[in-house]
């Protein structure tokens, strides 16, 4: 245990228990019930570039997602959780196996609406811990003056990188360019929507109807940090089953764990209604808002000090 790390976090902690607070402030005063779900379930959803942790013959869960989304088919409109995550083998600068995941989920509302109320929330929580329109990270000023830069997808591929977003899917690159040319090039003295993903990259997102090929799908990024994977969700169970089945292809091809496929998960996602849901990692926010770039300086413990 490293106790002089512990006792120069102090002032971070800190931050990190206002920024808790005010996270749980905005949802309560929104009307929003706070839920909690089991840690341990019988499999995740099935998703590309995310391992999951054995338990027991069950797995840690990756993401409330599963039993989140059961609670809006029984009829709660307005519900989010803070919770552990866990994901195999992510461990580095911005990454731990066991991270904090604020998520929540709007009956009636799509990722347009979503776009609006993360803005507001993290407004909000600026606000909450003494800053006001413009926060510093990294020696770099950021403006938070609403709305924000909404980017499609295509376009970014069209302005920042070497290939077009199709040229890269066909060449299956598109992952590999996201990370060294597109998410480099983005604003970073604003914040940035990328919106309108591929449909590949969306499997538990709603299509465009307006063209299918791309998927109501947003990400979030304030000064270089991903903080937010945000759809308008798929509550068609049949389309869901076949990109679930995709899925388990794809991770059988490349020698990855194969999932048990969600059969109760299917089976009440009709009863869903339409719906907006938002995964944003509590640690990066802290981050962005205490300044700092490393996720352990936020967090109480890591793994190589236990």
């Amino acid at each position: 245990m490293n106790l002089d790390r512990l006792s120069a976090q102090r002032r971070t902690l800190i931050l990190r228990a206002k920024i808790l607070g005010a996270l749980r402030e905005f949802f309560i005063s929104c009307g929003y019930l706070e839920v909690e779900s089991p840690i341990r379930i019988p499999g995740p959803l099935p998703e590309a570039h995310i391992q999951a942790i054995a338990a027991d013959g069950w797995y840690l869960q990756t993401s409330p997602e599963i039993c989140m989304k059961q609670l809006l088919a029984a009829g709660y409109q307005r519900i989010f959780q803070i919770c552990k995550c866990f994901r195999q083998g992510e461990r580095g600068a911005r990454h731990l196996p066991e991270l904090t995941m604020l998520e929540w989920y709007t009956a009636g509302q799509d990722y347009r609406a979503m776009m609006d109320q993360s803005e507001a929330l993290i407004c909000f929580v600026a606000n909450q811990i003494g800053r006001q329109d413009t926060i510093v990270y990294q020696g770099r000023l950021i403006d938070l003056t609403r709305p924000w830069q909404r980017l499609a997808v295509s376009e970014a591929f069209e302005c920042f990188g070497s290939l077009t977003m199709t040229q890269a899917l066909a060449e299956d690159r598109f992952d590999e360019l996201m990370a060294l040319e597109i998410e480099p090039g983005l604003d970073r003295k604003r914040p940035v929507f990328l919106v309108d993903y591929p449909a590949a990259s969306g499997s538990l997102a709603r299509f465009k109807p307006e063209n299918p090929a791309l998927a109501e799908r947003f990400e979030l990024y304030i000064g270089g940090l991903e903080l937010c994977n945000a759809f308008s969700e798929l509550n068609d169970p049949l389309e869901q089953r076949q990109r679930f089945e995709k899925e388990l292809h794809r991770r059988r091809r490349n020698r990855e764990v194969e999932y048990p496929l969600p059969e109760k998960f299917l089976a009440f996602l009709p009863k869903m209604p339409e719906a907006a849901g938002n995964a944003l990692g509590v640690d990066r926010l802290v981050m962005l808002l205490a300044d700092v770039d490393t996720i352990d300086a936020v967090v109480t413990f890591v793994p190589e000090d236990l």
